[in-house]
């Protein structure tokens, strides 16, 4: 072969290998940049900023973290937290910032307090996914802008008052209640309203006779004040009362201590959890727990439906959800081992009766307790 050919015949199988690698280069980064995207099953990174509370506070951060972790270790994708150094619009987005640079296109932010911050974060970053759960975005005016790339959580919290209500009074049948809250927010005076209903119907059509009282009604006016709950609950219980439903975060585990600390002692009282099962919170000693039952949000439910909503493309973005009984949002839990079987099929009914409409519980103060 004449060297004229050869040296043609080699510069074509080069320039060939070349083309090949490039070619192979090519989807190779196509490949890469695939697997980093939402939606489609395709990977991506979870992340959470707490509110005052932290991952472990038994109640609502927790809930939602544990949300998040069941879905992303099932996923085998990443998740992060981060608790912010305050509680402001600019400490949350600093967070949220540093989540979505760390690549975390997907956050989750549990409380209300994040409505104005969720309201900035989902135009200035427009590429990420945003779940705010007790809230929905607004610029302080209180106009509420649920963008395309956000999704509002929330939960019929009387509902699940007026099962706990319906709960305790049956199980106690006679005596004083009272109600810890933390701030005097919607969700917290939504508890407390349902609370007081459903105390009232056990007495109306089951014949009990608790009694809520004015002065047995307090919100503390923070979820992270642990000792002033303590304090509150030692007070209520100095003055008779049998069981104090806490909706109050930090709050409400001081007041579930000072059950705790008297149950020990051989006294008789109990308190009633929050957005959790939080049974084992109230263990005092083997096999006995100060916790009669809990007013049950689906927060754990409501953050993990949200991570595989977004894996599967369908985030449903610029809406704003409602967890409630028709749909298992809320309720009590599963097994409660404080209430006997007869008051749990009394509550399954009562229930059943709320799914079907037959029993409408008000959201509002109305005549009740403030």
């Amino acid at each position: 072969m004449p060297n004229q050919y050869k040296e043609q015949e080699d510069y074509i199988v080069k320039k060939g290998r070349k083309t090949m690698f490039m070619l192979l280069a090519a989807l190779m980064t196509a490949f890469l940049l695939a697997g980093c995207t939402a939606g489609g099953g395709a990977k991506f990174k979870v992340g959470m900023v707490t509110d005052a509370g932290t991952i472990d506070d038994k109640s609502f951060n927790q809930g939602t973290w544990e949300g998040v972790v069941r879905a992303t270790e099932e996923l085998g994708i990443e998740n992060n937290y981060i608790k912010p150094a305050g509680t402001t619009e600019a400490d949350y987005l600093k967070e949220i910032g540093n989540l979505y640079d760390a690549g975390y296109k997907l956050i989750v932010a549990p409380g209300f307090k994040f409505e104005t911050a969720i309201f900035h974060a989902q135009s200035k970053y427009e590429d990420a996914k945003f779940v705010i759960i007790d809230g929905s975005p607004h610029a302080g005016d209180y106009n509420v802008v649920v963008g395309k790339n956000t999704v509002s959580i929330f939960f019929a919290e009387e509902q699940s008052g007026f099962l706990a209500g319906v709960a305790t009074a049956l199980q106690l049948k006679e005596g004083d209640l009272g109600f810890i809250g933390g701030m005097k927010v919607p969700a917290v005076q939504k508890f407390n309203w349902g609370f007081q209903q459903g105390v009232a119907y056990a007495n109306n059509n089951f014949g009990t006779n608790m009694t809520i009282k004015a002065e047995n009604v307090i919100y503390e006016g923070s979820f992270d004040n642990v000792a002033a709950g303590q304090q509150l609950a030692a007070q209520m219980y100095d003055r008779g009362v049998k069981a104090i439903f806490a909706a109050a975060g930090g709050v409400g585990i001081g007041a579930i201590t000072e059950a705790k600390v008297r149950a020990s002692a051989g006294e008789e009282v109990w308190v009633v959890g929050v957005d959790v099962d939080q049974y084992a919170e109230g263990i005092y000693t083997e096999g006995k727990s100060a916790i009669l039952t809990s007013a049950m949000k689906g927060i754990e439910q409501a953050a993990y439906d949200m991570v595989i909503a977004e894996k599967d493309g369908k985030f449903p973005g610029g809406q704003i959800l409602t967890f409630n009984a028709k749909n298992n949002g809320v309720g009590i839990p599963r097994e409660n081992p404080n209430l006997s079987d007869e008051v749990e099929e009394k509550v399954a009914q009562v229930f059943k009766d709320m799914q079907d409409g037959k029993i409408a519980v008000s959201d509002e103060q109305g005549s009740l307790i403030e």
